[in-house]
């Protein structure tokens, strides 16, 4: 799932980074958005996205959060198991 159809306030993992754009997955790596690390979603506005990764908060925008591609994680904060 894409992190903007996340649920505001849960954790998850970020999968991968979906997108063509070398400057926007540089930029997202920069922030610590890459594979295996946990990301939350802290608030959604409009096209505004407020996440925390690596204790560091930062507001980034939709085709940016779009790009983020993540895996929910259970209550124990381990991945879930995928069901297929």
């Amino acid at each position: 799932m894409k992190l903007v159809d996340c649920t505001v306030d849960k954790t998850y993992n970020i999968a991968t980074i979906n997108t063509f754009d070398t400057g926007m997955k540089d930029f997202l790596f920069s922030l610590g958005c890459y594979p295996g690390e946990n990301i939350t979603l802290i608030s959604q506005l409009s096209s505004n996205y407020v996440i925390n990764v690596k204790d560091a908060r930062y507001s980034i925008d939709r085709n940016l959060a779009s790009a983020i591609e993540v895996q929910e994680m259970d209550n124990q904060n381990s991945l879930k198991e995928s069901v297929v």
